[in-house]
């Protein structure tokens, strides 16, 4: 199934999706430096005082007369990077910075521009660790790169929630979709356990579901784009799910209705995720060029390169469990 662009005024312009995603020279993003000068980006949280207030209220203008206009671009997919960096991000930024205190690790291992697919373990009964991603690549990465994520069919059938997440970049968990992206140049992120992986009891927690029949792999050998597998710590415990109202769940239509020591119990107050200190680990890279073209037909070769893949994070996962002393302190 192709992704649909979402539909704006007459006045908008669709672009194509660019080969280059990102900045000049391929390679990988150097290493931070404590030295390294603060980039201020439209929504960021650098920067404070009256300067960077009226700095802000400035971009927020901008945008609003953009809209009016409509002087402003999607992609074929419906992508809106201008409301994505003015609108999505900033309320974002405030769990990001504030709330779950997230700390990144190896985005070194970002390539700084060109395709490369994220593969990413699932959790915490709501997707937050999805967007969390998403942001931790864009306000890390040295040309602030857009992470392209692909959805379940649910998240696009949900009215405002499918149309914002088509504006925000994200797109259908399907083959075609995913290579159109890559073979764009673009970062996809994809999260392979799916419900199974977001949905687990907390007894489960930072034990990997099974990662379908290896989709993601198959996408990567075809456009010969590295894989890059990601750990999320951190997730797992902001909704602890001690229980599962299934016959509730099918009336609503949901793959799960999550009973967590707070929710339903407190009503909308249980939906407010705990506080817990969350560290994103960026692995190394899998390269798939090296592979012959037919390589994606392979059933034996998408297994192994599935399974290490799966096991790169799992490891990932238990080395950064090692080094937690609180689950709310890091």
């Amino acid at each position: 199934m192709e992704g649909e662009a979402v539909t704006t005024s007459s006045s908008a312009q669709v672009i194509p999706l660019h080969r280059d995603g990102g900045g000049p020279g391929r390679g990988q993003a150097p290493r931070p430096d404590r030295d390294a000068p603060v980039v201020l980006f439209p929504g960021g949280s650098a920067g404070t005082g009256p300067a960077a207030e009226q700095d802000r209220l400035g971009r927020l203008l901008t945008f609003l007369a953009h809209r009016l206009t409509g002087d402003f671009t999607v992609d074929e997919f419906g992508f809106d990077p201008e409301l994505t960096e003015t609108v999505v991000l900033p309320p974002l930024r405030l769990l990001y910075d504030r709330w779950f205190r997230v700390e990144t690790h190896g985005v070194e291992n970002l390539p700084l521009d060109g395709g490369a697919l994220l593969v990413c373990n699932h959790s915490g009964v709501l997707p937050l660790d999805s967007v969390m991603t998403a942001l931790a690549v864009h306000d890390n990465h040295p040309y602030h790169r857009h992470l392209r994520m692909l959805g379940a069919d649910l998240v696009f059938k949900t009215p405002l929630l499918g149309t914002l997440a088509r504006k925000s970049g994200q797109t259908l968990a399907c083959a075609p979709d995913a290579e159109r992206l890559l073979g764009a140049g673009e970062l996809v992120g994809v999260w392979p356990e799916g419900f199974k992986g977001v949905g687990k009891p907390f007894s489960s927690r930072y034990r990997l579901q099974r990662f379908g029949r290896g989709g993601f792999v198959s996408a990567a050998l075809r456009t010969g784009v590295p894989i890059v597998p990601v750990s999320i710590v951190g997730a797992e415990e902001i909704y602890p799910k001690l229980g599962d109202l299934k016959p509730l769940a099918r009336l609503l239509g949901l793959p799960y209705f999550p009973v967590t020591p707070f929710f339903p119990l407190l009503g909308p107050l249980g939906a407010v995720p705990l506080p817990t200190k969350w560290h994103i680990e960026f692995g190394e890279p899998l390269p798939t060029d090296a592979y012959d073209p037919e390589a994606h037909e392979d059933p034996m070769l998408v297994f192994n390169l599935t399974d290490q893949v799966r096991e790169a994070i799992q490891q990932m996962l238990y080395r950064r469990l090692s080094q937690r002393r609180s689950v709310f302190k890091g």
